[in-house]
């Protein structure tokens, strides 16, 4: 079975279909096998995700932001399961350096924590799964 951690910007790209990166996250997800493949949120991306959907390019409220969530989470063929985060910063990674790696290198762990792996269109985050352009 593979757990695919949903970092912020991957769980927005699919949960709101004018993304520009929504086609390659919704052909990703429809190449998972639901009797083998799992998806997981935890408080940073769930929220994230309520925030980012609020801003005025995207133009839903609070409200709406977690109503789409909620919907995308429960109307999903693959299952959603939501990780608790018990790590502080003792656990981030030896390669963040900078502030703006802080939360990738984060999630990072705490997929790990999980059994999970973070799920990313950044090429940029050392042990995460890039999802790919085509599958």
């Amino acid at each position: 079975m593979s757990r695919y951690l949903l970092e912020v910007s991957t769980l927005v790209a699919v949960g709101f279909q004018g993304h520009e990166f929504f086609e390659q996250v919704a052909g990703w997800f429809q190449a998972l096998r639901p009797e083998e493949d799992e998806l997981a949120t935890c408080a940073i991306t769930e929220l994230g995700f309520v925030r980012v959907l609020g801003l005025p390019q995207y133009g839903l409220s609070v409200e709406e932001s977690r109503a789409s969530l909620l919907r995308l989470k429960s109307s999903s063929r693959v299952g959603f399961v939501f990780v608790a985060d018990d790590l502080d910063a003792s656990r981030l990674p030896r390669w963040v350096k900078a502030a703006k790696q802080i939360t990738d290198g984060h999630l990072v762990q705490l997929a790990k924590a999980n059994g999970a792996v973070l799920a990313t269109l950044d090429r940029n985050i050392p042990g995460a799964f890039v999802i790919p352009e085509k599958t």
